[in-house]
């Protein structure tokens, strides 16, 4: 069974997490890789080349 966290707990974590980013794509849940996947490869390689 997969289970998506609702966005207020991912916001709460967020908020309590040393340098973390919560980025959101409108209506993708779990999908935004395969919703948004320009995007998403933009953010996960913004992310992997930071230090």
């Amino acid at each position: 069974m997969t289970r998506s966290i609702p966005t207020d707990c991912s916001y709460l974590l967020q908020q309590h997490a040393p340098n973390a980013q919560l980025i959101l794509y409108p209506d993708a849940n779990h999908g935004a890789h395969h919703q948004y996947p320009e995007l998403f490869v933009k953010h996960a390689k913004l992310f992997l080349d930071s230090e």
